[in-house]
Order: C-alpha cells, then structure tokens, then sequence
C-alpha cells in the first residue's frame, strides 16, 4: 500500500522565529502578527489587560472556529470581556506562549482546521 501525505493547508506558514520576531518565508519577519486562513497581517498589539475583540476584528472574518492568542514570551491570561465577547460570535480562544502559539498555528492549519491567530512579540 501506498500512503501519500495530503496537500498542506494554503495560507500563511510560520518557518521559524528570529530575534526580530517570526519568519513567514525566507524574507519576511514580523514582531507581531494577526493570521487568518488566506493572510498574514502586522499588528501593533494593545497591551494583554487592554486587548478586546476590535483589535483582533480583521481576523475573524470568516469567522474562525477558535483564536489562538501567543501572549508574548510567557502565558498570560486574556481578559475575560475578550472572552466572553467571542464566545458570544461563537469562537473559542486558546491562549499560549507565542512560541507555541506560532507551532500549533501550523499543527492546526496542516489539518485543515478554520482558525485564526494573534501573536504578541515574542519579548512581550
């Protein structure tokens, strides 16, 4: 038997990091990032006490299943109005280290999963 992987998800694909953020091709470095399915956009992130939905508005549409938040070089804890705002359009938020954040980006985009992604700086 024959067993071929299937096609990678299209969109953006994080490389790798570098001391001046995230790598998205051999070129392209961004400190922070908002990803959705089909773009990769810069983001000037609002401190994580003061992030709420409008900051990450241009990526929920289409609506993700859920968000992953990379909090910067540590875990934190998102703001529960942020929370409870996307829980009300019907999208989860998983929030994680950056690091991590940028590799379950690509873990979940392989699989072909609908979601969105907002990574603070990787020194936040």
């Amino acid at each position: 038997m024959r067993m071929e992987r299937g096609q990678p998800a299209s969109g953006p694909v994080i490389r790798g990091f570098t001391a001046a953020g995230f790598r998205l091709d051999d070129v392209t470095v961004a400190p922070a990032l908002l990803l959705t399915e089909d773009k990769a956009t810069d983001w000037t992130p609002p401190p994580i006490a003061d992030l709420t939905i409008d900051a990450l508005e241009p990526a929920l549409t289409p609506p993700p299943e859920f968000v992953i938040l990379g909090t910067g070089a540590r875990l934190a804890r998102p703001p529960q109005s942020l929370v409870r705002a996307l829980d009300a359009r019907g999208i989860g938020l998983e929030a994680m280290d950056s690091r991590a954040a940028a590799r379950a980006w690509g873990v979940l985009r392989d699989e072909g999963r609908r979601v969105a992604a907002a990574l603070y700086p990787l020194d936040a």
